[in-house]
């Protein structure tokens, strides 16, 4: 796998500052993309262990509160199956902080093993799942963390418990 950048210190893509890794990769190719670069599958740094390193250096800070993890699409399959054992191992290292995803493809889809198996045991270890595809036509500047009026910030865990999308309540702050 292949990613775009590693921001250490992010404030846009969730609550406080966080570290966030861009994977490359993506096959939903909305139109108006902020990061049309990430679509390919081979753009960027293959994510190697200095990767690895440098994005768990970056989680020790004690000012850090949380990981996000977008792109391209972390969903799409070959993403999955790459980072899926990093993430395992950064959630096992850091339990108290969040853990925020974006995805072109909806929750349910991912939930349901549309993005393969990877794909829904890699959602499981998200807070917060910002899913859709990206519709220029409804950009919104005005929305938090999302780009689209379309989109949704989906509490994951509290979805997988109903059985249906729950939208994350900013008040209680993963």
């Amino acid at each position: 796998m292949y990613y775009g950048e590693i921001k250490l210190y992010d404030i846009a893509n969730g609550p406080g500052v966080r570290v966030s890794l861009f994977v490359s990769g993506c096959r939903n190719h909305c139109r108006g993309c902020f990061n049309p670069e990430t679509w390919d599958f081979g753009y960027g740094k293959p994510f190697d262990e200095e990767a690895e390193g440098k994005i768990i250096k970056g989680m020790d800070e004690k000012f850090i509160k949380g990981f996000t993890l977008l792109g391209g699409d972390p969903f799409e399959p070959e993403n999955a199956v790459a980072v899926l054992p990093f993430v395992e191992k950064l959630r096992s290292l850091y339990p108290d902080k969040s853990f925020w995803a974006y995805s072109g493809y909806l929750y349910e889809d991912i939930s349901a093993g549309c993005q393969g198996e990877a794909a829904t045991k890699l959602l499981g270890l998200f807070d917060i799942l910002v899913d859709g595809r990206f519709v220029e036509e409804l950009k919104d500047l005005h929305l938090r963390f999302m780009g689209s009026s379309n989109q949704r910030l989906v509490d994951v865990k509290n979805s997988a418990v109903a059985g249906k999308v729950v939208l994350w309540d900013d008040s209680v702050m993963p």
